[in-house]
């Protein structure tokens, strides 16, 4: 296995953003999978004002070699000013699943 396999987050409005967005990374191959966790409760400071608002989770499969293309147009896509997108790397897994990632964000 030539590159690593990288576990990205964010949160989304509602459930209807969250699985368009979704269906568009994974359509373009610049994440192999999107995992969508309905409901999360958000409790967090935006402009000085603690908010506390009902979210749509995200996990994304994609992979080091597509995560700069990855960032972006999750960026271009997503309704927030601020983005949450953070990338965590994956240490280890069953590696025919790591393939699978790295096979699902080769552009094709």
């Amino acid at each position: 296995m030539n590159e690593e396999t990288l576990l990205a987050c964010s949160t989304f409005p509602e459930i209807e953003t969250a699985r368009r967005i979704a269906q568009q990374l994974v359509t373009e191959n610049l994440a192999a999978c999107a995992n969508i966790i309905p409901a999360v409760e958000s409790i967090y400071r935006w402009q000085d004002t603690v908010e506390n608002a009902q979210e749509t989770l995200v996990f994304f499969k994609t992979t080091t070699s597509r995560y700069a293309a990855f960032q972006d147009r999750l960026r271009s896509l997503h309704p927030y000013e601020v983005p949450e997108i953070i990338c965590l790397r994956i240490a280890d897994g069953l590696p025919e699943y790591l393939l699978w990632v790295s096979a699902g964000c080769s552009p094709k």
